[in-house]
């Protein structure tokens, strides 16, 4: 399968910067000319993972799949996480993103985003097992959702980007250090959507 939408990844360049400062998000729009949204929605074995609040067990709001290249579990957002092993497209997909990319990644975050109400708070993914200035691949296939920047000291410095199916966004530099970001939820009622970051992790 072809996912790319040239012959030649490196044709994308060095991508657009979104931030303005004290981190570096690089956006290569509609990435991936494949469509492959109904095979990873059908091939990924999801599950509901849940939280306490204020002492009550809710569910998060969207599906959460963990691969890996390890058995190594990896906790994320209070989540005991076990991986499975990259089946062949998610590995194709990775392929490309570490070649646009130039870093090896090791490990997937899948979230299923099934509608308006399904949604990913603040937060930053600057955990020591990401090492520092961990850089993250972002991929995005579906509906388009928004997704948002807020620096973590200048509260008046923030960014929003519309993601759309086959985009590709690259975290790296200090990003997670003085960035959050978030998939808000939307009243506009989109399609679902599926997010796939990758990681090194060790």
């Amino acid at each position: 399968m072809d996912l790319f939408n040239n012959d030649d990844v490196n044709v994308f360049g060095q991508g657009q910067n979104l931030l303005p400062f004290d981190g570096e998000v690089l956006l290569f729009p509609y990435f991936f000319k494949e469509d492959v949204f109904a095979r990873l929605v059908e091939e990924t074995p999801w599950k509901q993972d849940k939280m306490k609040i204020y002492g009550r067990e809710i569910d998060f709001p969207r599906l959460t799949a963990w691969y890996g290249e390890s058995d190594e579990v990896y906790v994320y957002s209070g989540v005991v996480n076990v991986p499975v092993r990259f089946s062949p497209l998610l590995n194709e997909i990775k392929l490309a993103a570490q070649q646009q990319s130039g870093h090896q990644f090791n490990t997937a975050l899948l979230n299923y985003y099934r509608n308006g109400n399904d949604s990913m708070g603040w937060h930053s993914d600057d955990e020591s097992e990401l090492g520092i200035n961990p850089v993250i691949a972002s991929v995005s296939f579906g509906a388009a959702r928004t997704f948002q920047f807020k620096h973590k000291r200048q509260k008046d410095a923030k960014v929003s980007v519309e993601l759309n199916n086959g985009d590709l966004l690259i975290m790296q530099g200090g990003t997670q250090h003085n960035w959050l970001h978030q998939v808000p939820k939307t009243a506009k009622k989109p399609g679902p959507r599926i997010n796939i970051t990758f990681r090194k992790i060790g």
